[in-house]
């Protein structure tokens, strides 16, 4: 039987790095917050039966979408880390989620997802018992820098990948993960770490290279730019 497969979103945080009041995932491209994009882009996906996003307890922002393209678009508070609004989001899904349901984790502010890394992605993810991510292999040259970010040494590049998102996992693996993270006081950085920890080899599942986090104003600009350039991009109900 095909599992259930849900996506969650980790969206609590306040985009310090990029600045200014408004957190990145709020901040529109191409007419709309680039959070809807990233809604949308797995919403919209014929085999994800809906969403869950983890937001501040106090966030004044989310329009109170309750559905999107028809599918239950749910909420929940978030936590402090990434990794605490991952767990929330997990232990929120509704009781007919079970254990064995296929979890996609997006980053709300990665609004260029397309169709075909989602396929490709749940493919893997399906028949791997580990799970899997999106991702690419690092292509530059890699320098060590000292503290007066002078070079040390160039690094070996030939088996680093750089780790997108979504990444999925079975829920019942996922949330046991993040438990033991959270109990052992390590904060992971992405899903895929939790797992390792508990001795799991997930895939990686080469992804498009314009499938970006906006982190940085310039980012954002290249999103816009990117956008432009996009015809699929339609409604959101």
């Amino acid at each position: 039987m095909t599992p259930r497969i849900w996506a969650v979103l980790p969206a609590a945080g306040r985009g310090t790095r990029f600045g200014g009041e408004v957190p990145k995932q709020y901040l529109e491209a191409a007419g709309k917050p680039l959070i809807a994009h990233a809604l949308d882009a797995l919403l919209s996906h014929p085999r994800i039966d809906g969403a869950m996003v983890a937001l501040a307890a106090d966030d004044a922002r989310w329009p109170g979408w309750t559905s999107r393209h028809g599918k239950p678009l749910l909420r929940c508070n978030g936590g402090g880390e990434r990794a605490d609004s991952v767990l929330a989001a997990l232990h929120a899904l509704p009781s007919d989620v079970g254990d064995d349901a296929l979890i996609l984790v997006h980053d709300a502010a990665r609004p260029n997802l397309h169709a075909g890394d989602i396929d490709r992605l749940i493919d893997v993810a399906t028949t791997h018992a580990d799970g899997a991510i999106l991702g690419a292999p690092v292509r530059d040259t890699l320098k060590r820098a000292d503290a007066a970010a002078h070079i040390v040494a160039t690094e070996p590049r030939s088996a680093l990948w750089r780790a997108f998102t979504p990444q999925a996992f079975r829920r019942g693996a996922l949330t046991a993960a993040l438990e033991r993270a959270r109990a052992d006081g390590v904060v992971v950085t992405d899903e895929a770490m939790a797992m390792e920890r508990m001795g799991a080899h997930p895939a990686l599942v080469e992804g498009r290279e314009d499938n970006l986090k906006v982190t940085t104003p310039s980012d954002l600009t290249l999103m816009e730019w990117l956008f432009q350039s996009r015809p699929d991009q339609g409604g959101s109900e």
